[in-house]
């Protein structure tokens, strides 16, 4: 490994806040409706059940991510664990994760946009936005990890202020007439929410991505990873309360949490929290892009992709060719996606990457040359089973599998691409 070439500069709250960008991104200003849609007030439930399933695979992250200190994240947990083919894949599906997560979360943006100037998501408009967002967080990352991560600071800032205020404002004003519970949702439409609402929890994992460019990773990351859960718990089940209680028509908006400030806080609320929730969907998106442009460096310094791939400026000290090819990628997935289409495949696909951290706990245990944890998970063994029944429960939804597909493609290319270089790349 040559992760001595890039610069250690991100610290212990440098993490927690790349964790909390992560998480608040999209999914928490959009999927509070579809969710209502799907199974009205019971959505309140679906966000704690959503809490609790990530609360438990984080657990295993937390231990798992001790271990380590090198770029990589899942991928390197993977590779260590289950051998390089594995590996390989679990960094590559991870790679479109971040992808698919960019796309969606960019055309998020643009419907947010679009709030304020309805073309802004539509036609040639739209490509120019796309591209204008996309270009400078490509060249605040290739000028270095430390101005990244400031970025990152100042988003973070700067989406939990209006989200705050939003709830503990909201709160006063919530009508318990509202809140109804009159019909139970099927057991097929709560699970299928619950699919949905994952979304707005996942990303925590970027944080692990950049251990390589971390100051003390094998300590620093669970703390990260656990104050950045707990916040986002508390704050999710405040705002969809909230939403619940002040929009009786939330099941029908196109920007949810927007819409409810403007029940109690007039047009100047409503315009305050769509302002909040671009700031928040970019400071995620700059999140997303830090972790995603890693992992083609990590996989090439395994010698699993091409070493050009692996090459680290000789001044910025970052790895600007994977940055370089993530960001043509991103480019052209989020021109040709939608929201909803690329949360679909984010999701799935990242559930099948947690299961393979989860399962590295017990194996990490019971082998005596495994790297030491500085943090070892209170009932370990039962959390990663428990977290790999609820992951094969979701992904068992009757939506999974008509979507599963393009998936499963990517695995196969993901198994060409490792078997090409294997044998044919490095003659």
């Amino acid at each position: 490994m040559t992760d001595e070439k890039l610069v250690r500069g991100i610290g212990r709250w440098d993490l927690t806040a790349i964790a909390v960008n992560t998480i608040i991104g999209t999914g928490i200003f959009i999927l509070p409706a579809r969710a209502a849609g799907m199974i009205g007030d019971f959505s309140l439930f679906a966000i704690i059940a959503c809490a609790l399933i990530i609360g438990l695979i984080v657990l295993c992250f937390a231990e798992v991510s001790s271990r380590f200190d090198s770029t990589g994240g899942m991928y390197l947990y993977a590779r260590e664990a289950f051998g390089p083919l594995v590996g390989f894949e679990v960094g590559w599906l991870y790679w479109i994760v971040r992808v698919a997560t960019y796309a969606a979360n960019c055309n998020a943006f643009l419907i947010y946009l679009s709030f304020f100037y309805p073309p802004a998501n539509e036609g040639w408009l739209r490509i120019v936005i796309i591209c204008l967002v996309l270009i400078p967080m490509t060249t605040i990352n290739l000028i270095g990890v430390r101005e990244s991560t400031v970025l990152t600071n100042v988003f973070t800032i700067g989406k939990i202020v209006p989200l705050l205020v939003f709830a503990l404002v909201g709160v006063f004003f919530i009508d318990p007439a509202n809140f109804t519970f009159a019909k139970s949702p099927t057991y097929s439409d709560f699970s299928a929410a619950v699919l949905f609402l994952i979304y707005a929890y996942v990303g925590f994992e970027a944080a692990v991505i950049p251990a390589g460019e971390s100051k003390d990773p094998k300590r620093d990351l669970p703390f990260a990873l656990f104050v950045a859960l707990g916040f986002c718990t508390v704050l999710y089940i405040l705002i969809q309360a909230v939403a619940i209680g002040t929009l009786p028509e939330l099941a029908a908006s196109k920007t949810p949490i927007a819409d409810a400030a403007g029940k109690f806080m007039g047009g100047f609320g409503a315009a305050f929290i769509a302002v909040g929730a671009l700031i928040s969907i970019l400071g995620n998106l700059n999140g997303g892009f830090l972790a995603a442009s890693r992992l083609p460096f990590a996989m090439a310094e395994q010698k699993e992709l091409p070493q050009t791939i692996g090459r680290v400026h000789s001044r910025f000290r970052t790895p600007y060719i994977s940055i370089l090819i993530t960001a043509v990628v991103i480019l052209a997935f989020t021109i040709y996606s939608s929201f909803f289409t690329a949360v679909t495949i984010a999701t799935v696909t990242r559930l099948l990457v947690y299961a393979t951290t989860c399962l590295a706990l017990p194996v990490f245990r019971r082998r005596d040359d495994a790297p030491e944890a500085k943090f070892r998970a209170p009932f370990g063994i039962a959390a990663t089973v428990l977290s790999l029944a609820l992951i094969a429960w979701l992904l068992t939804d009757e939506r999974v599998l008509t979507e599963s597909l393009p998936i499963l493609a990517a695995i196969g290319v993901g198994l060409v691409i490792y078997l090409g270089y294997k044998f044919f790349g490095k003659s």
